[in-house]
């Protein structure tokens, strides 16, 4: 028998557990991810936007998920870093805070997701999965108040674990999530402008 292959909340928990130093290179960690790094980046990049984060993550996290989403518009199958973010850092223990704390849904959406839909999972599609989290990427550095993260941080995680598990009826459900977490952010950037023009 072909032995299963390891669910996402399996990967990210050996990931953040495995032993070794107290920061973890960013370079070290998508050569871990190696295949699987496109959508487990979306995860673990769209994770803090669904969370308390203090100012600027968003911003952070926007112009990661946008370097990997172009990468998957130019179709390329693994995952290229500049090194001046290779060769950068962050503390073991906020990973394992940051997968500790999403694990529970993660765990829920893997109930039901399995290998379905190939069409919409499959290489070719990873170029439409790319633009579209180049989109909410982009969207993510816009100087939205926190709620105005959450419904762009979702999506990214939909289609991370969509990506995953090549369920393709999962990415489905995350591109219906990009066009509402659009244009809910989009509403909320022009009752902003709206209330600046009145103030000033």
């Amino acid at each position: 028998m072909e032995p299963r292959s390891p669910r996402t909340s399996e990967l990210l928990a050996a990931i953040a557990g495995a032993e070794g130093t107290d920061r973890i290179l960013f370079g070290d960690l998508v050569g871990a991810m190696r295949n699987r790094a496109f959508g487990i980046l979306f995860l673990l990049f769209g994770i803090p936007n669904c969370l308390p984060m203090p100012p600027g993550i968003p911003v952070i996290c926007g112009v990661i998920v946008a370097l990997i989403a172009a990468q998957m518009v130019m179709g390329r199958d693994q995952l290229w870093l500049p090194s001046w973010l290779a060769s950068k850092s962050f503390a073991r223990t906020d990973l394992q805070r940051i997968v500790r704390r999403a694990e529970p849904w993660i765990r829920s959406l893997e109930r039901v997701a399995k290998p379905r839909l190939h069409l919409f999972a499959d290489a070719r599609s990873r170029r439409l999965i790319g633009a579209v989290g180049l989109i909410l990427g982009l969207a993510l550095v816009l100087p939205i108040p926190i709620i105005g993260n959450i419904p762009l941080g979702i999506p990214i995680c939909i289609l991370g674990l969509g990506l995953v598990e090549r369920d393709g009826a999962i990415i489905l459900g995350g591109y219906v999530a990009s066009v509402l977490g659009l244009a809910v952010t989009a509403g909320l950037g022009w009752l902003i402008w709206q209330g600046a023009l009145a103030v000033f």
